[in-house]
């Protein structure tokens, strides 16, 4: 992701720099409001909305736009794929290489001159995969337990 221009790197913005590298958790900037308070209590949300933002243009963080959900920000840049929650809506880095062959075949089949692709995968997390799990055992053991009254 190529930025647009030089910008300058004010505390605010290395604070939020720093605590999206310490985690893979992709957060919205809500999230990211929460985190940061605990280091600068001053902080607004609009400021960390507005940094975000200068961020994504200048190529320093990735913007993850989810339908129907607030945006989600990353600290990799590099091309890379993501995975969502659809119960908790939960984002995770996906380890694959990108599939430059997609955009060549695109590109041949469309006509346009494709310049590179987002793809986003759609699943169930561990978390969510075990608590259905969990549910279905539980409520197997009642019916077992009413069979046996």
């Amino acid at each position: 992701m190529a930025g647009t221009g030089k910008l300058t790197m004010t505390r605010q913005r290395k604070a939020i720099l720093d605590e999206l590298a310490s985690t893979d958790s992709h957060p919205t900037a809500d999230e990211l409001y929460d985190r940061l308070r605990r280091h600068l209590p001053r902080i607004s949300l609009s400021s960390v909305y507005r940094n975000l933002e200068a961020l994504s243009r200048a190529g320093m963080v990735r913007t993850l736009a989810v339908a129907g959900s607030q945006k989600r920000f990353d600290a990799d840049t590099r091309e890379h794929y993501h995975v969502r929650c659809s119960s908790c809506g939960r984002v995770a880095d996906v380890p694959l290489e990108p599939m430059l062959q997609l955009d060549k075949e695109a590109a041949r089949l469309s006509g346009f001159d494709v310049t590179g692709h987002r793809l986003k995968f759609v699943g169930l997390c561990p978390q969510c995969k075990a608590g259905q799990a969990h549910q279905g055992r539980a409520h197997t053991g009642h019916e077992e337990a009413n069979e046996d009254a």
